[in-house]
């Protein structure tokens, strides 16, 4: 079944055209990787699947979502940027759950240091601050508190591309892990096709705003058609 699906999406800047007529489907339960080179308009479909933008033309069809922001959310690239410096990671994680009213605020505390346990850090995390944290622990605190609306849908926009490449393993199984244990639907936007690999059931690639192949990770690695997947491949061989 569909979570999702776009219907000729685009989004122009200035003129620029960053997405053009894209038309996706993304299936309940599926972890979708959206590959392409850093331009190729990954980031900006991201934003408009969130609701974060509004398109140029075209429009995103939700499937049986009540709460857009509540059921969608994202893990984003720098942990670093992505953490407010000045304020602890407990209050971090609970800040969605307040805002959505998930929780009784007397239990706001307990679920935060489930969440923290989830991602795989110590409950005494909370009292600390981002600055604090190396940068795969601060990662798994950006994942926490995507996690803590109780989402549907997890877009991870270049996870673990700003990691040390054994911290970066690390998460991408913490992320396998918790896809699994909480039934979610992935959207995995990266630069790599040997990261998409290891994390996808299928896979599009992206170019210059279009989507140019679109099929099976095991398809698109084996016989990919598209000169452009082919580069793609041939760039981590």
């Amino acid at each position: 079944m569909n979570f999702l699906e776009t219907k000729n999406l685009s989004k122009s800047f200035d003129q620029v055209l960053a997405v053009n007529q894209v038309n996706l489907s993304i299936n309940q339960g599926i972890s979708l990787g959206l590959v392409g080179e850093s331009g190729s308009g990954k980031t900006t479909l991201s934003r408009l699947i969130l609701g974060l933008i509004e398109p140029t033309s075209g429009h995103v069809l939700y499937n049986n979502v009540k709460d857009i922001r509540r059921e969608l959310q994202i893990v984003f690239q720098d942990p670093q940027t992505s953490l407010n410096p000045r304020i602890r990671i407990g209050e971090a994680i609970a800040e969605p759950i307040l805002i959505h009213q998930l929780w009784p605020k007397d239990k706001v505390l307990d679920k935060v240091v489930d969440l923290l346990t989830m991602v795989k850090l110590p409950a005494d995390y909370g009292r600390r601050f981002p600055h604090e944290l190396s940068g795969g622990e601060r990662q798994r605190v950006g994942i926490a508190r995507a996690l803590a609306t109780e989402p549907r849908l997890l877009i991870l926009d270049e996870p673990v591309s700003a990691l040390d490449v054994a911290i970066q393993v690390e998460i991408l199984e913490l992320l396998k892990q918790l896809k699994q244990e909480l039934k979610l639907t992935y959207l995995f936007i990266a630069h790599d096709l040997s990261v998409i690999g290891f994390m996808c059931d299928q896979v599009a690639v992206m170019e210059s705003g279009q989507i140019v192949e679109l099929g099976s990770i095991e398809t698109v690695l084996k016989t990919p058609q598209h000169p452009y997947t082919k580069k793609l491949l041939a760039s981590v061989l």
